[in-house]
């Protein structure tokens, strides 16, 4: 976790949830928070039971170059990507996971910039699953913004425990460039703790085990 905006947001909402799995969703105060409005978001499940965009602050939408609000979340990424971050999502609605991505977004014109995301989970109870996010630019292209944002690929992701984690103590794993592709993605975030290669993806054994 390396981008302020996640850290700002990770001390935030780990402050509001004292102990529990999550804060209620209505806990978070957006004037605590002014400062990331512009690149905060808020994901719920649609009546498909697929994560979608329930709010998305004003720069992230000019980042993408459209209104976010009830746009499919997985939809950002290419589709070989698409599941897995299905998945992670889920995993925060149900499990109340903490999931940390590294991407590239590719713009129309074929630009490209690093981003950070931070994925919160919220308690909206069972039947309303809350995600809180923030997604960071590494750097801060000039083009960015105009040029939207119209693919992404990850580098690499983190699942963590809020409960053990020490901020910056460990690196995210990197995406190697070759990694046999025929293990899909798992069925739940206990699962996906538990393997070592998901596709073009390696990931560490890190998500909550419920005791």
């Amino acid at each position: 976790m390396n981008q302020n905006g996640s850290i700002t947001l990770f001390h935030y909402w780990n402050r509001l949830r004292d102990g529990r799995p999550a804060p209620k969703r209505s806990e978070v105060e957006p004037a605590d928070i002014k400062s990331l409005l512009a690149d905060t978001f808020i994901l719920e499940r649609d009546t498909r039971g697929q994560p979608v965009f329930r709010l998305a602050g004003t720069r992230l939408c000019a980042c993408y170059g459209r209104e976010l609000k009830g746009f499919s979340f997985p939809s950002l990424w290419r589709e070989k990507d698409q599941r897995l971050v299905s998945r992670l999502i889920h995993g925060v609605f149900d499990q109340k996971s903490v999931v940390l991505i590294n991407f590239e977004g590719f713009s129309r014109n074929g630009r490209s910039n690093k981003f950070e995301l931070l994925a919160l989970p919220l308690d909206g109870g069972i039947e309303n699953p809350r995600c809180l996010g923030v997604i960071s630019a590494v750097e801060k292209p000039f083009w960015l913004g105009s040029d939207p944002i119209t693919d992404a690929l990850i580098d690499s992701i983190r699942v963590i425990d809020p409960e053990k984690e020490l901020l910056n103590n460990r690196p995210a794993i990197d995406v190697p460039s070759l990694v046999p592709d025929e293990i899909g993605a798992p069925d739940t975030i206990s699962a996906l703790g538990r393997a070592r290669r998901i596709r073009h993806l390696v990931v560490f054994d890190g998500g909550r085990e419920d005791s």
